[in-house]
């Protein structure tokens, strides 16, 4: 496949990913919107659902990236994730020319997911929601946040490893299998960070909100970018150092 048609997949992957995912985080917000003050935080709190939130937040991450896998993998490989194209570019598996085309396609996918998702369902889906984006909650420290994403995006580039990458892995269960993996992490963790393990994730919904509504999280998003990087390229050298000969 030619590099256009690749970020042309890429960028509706992402859209996918972004628009259901992160959409399923502000509808959240939105519904709760009469049980307390509405804020970015409120997910997972009290009368609001707690884990049952994240549980639904996380399936709905699930499906999106299933589906993407499925249906683009074979064009593009689907990374649908800077962390995810930079560990393969680590591990000398993704072609360097390559890479900055994708992370770009990744953007644009996420961004254009954002605006489109307020366009769809108003206002309120920025003022209220926050278009999903993630932030560090109450009690969390800047760090901790770094260390949570850092921990889920390793465990999402180990099964990547292991179950789309590495060539022995069975055939046909490498979109359930990652959609799944996701969907657990975001239910377990996403009350620390708000469990992105993508940077092109947060970075839409960031620049939705800044243009939309002048709100700017752009203060978090280092976490979103040094947790996930990390976490995703330590996964992809430790699972080469253990399948070798």
């Amino acid at each position: 496949m030619s590099l256009m048609k690749r970020s042309i997949a890429e960028v509706v992957g992402t859209f996918m990913l972004v628009y259901f995912g992160a959409g399923s985080a502000a509808i959240t917000l939105m519904i709760s919107k009469g049980s307390s003050p509405p804020n970015p935080f409120n997910i997972g709190i009290g009368s609001l659902g707690g884990l049952g939130d994240w549980f639904a937040i996380g399936m709905a991450f699930a499906i999106a990236i299933a589906a993407s896998i499925y249906t683009l993998g074979r064009i593009s490989g689907a990374h649908l994730n800077p962390a995810v194209t930079i560990a393969l570019w680590a591990t000398k598996r993704f072609p360097t020319r390559d890479v900055v085309p994708y992370i770009l396609a990744q953007l644009v996918g996420a961004s254009l997911a954002s605006f489109l998702f307020a366009a769809s369902v108003g206002m309120d889906a920025v003022t209220v929601g926050g278009l999903g984006a993630t932030a560090p909650f109450p009690g969390i420290g800047y760090w901790q946040a770094v260390l949570a994403e850092a921990i889920g995006t390793f465990l999402l580039m180990l099964t990547i490893m292991g179950i789309a990458v590495d060539e022995r892995a069975p055939p046909g269960f490498a979109g359930l299998i990652i959609g799944l993996v996701v969907g657990g992490i975001i239910t377990t963790t996403g009350n620390i960070a708000g469990s992105s393990l993508n940077p092109a994730r947060t970075f839409g919904p960031y620049l939705g909100d800044y243009v939309l509504a002048g709100n700017s999280l752009w203060q978090f998003f280092p976490i979103y970018i040094i947790g996930p990087i990390a976490g995703a390229v330590i996964a992809a050298f430790l699972y080469d150092y253990l399948s070798g000969e």
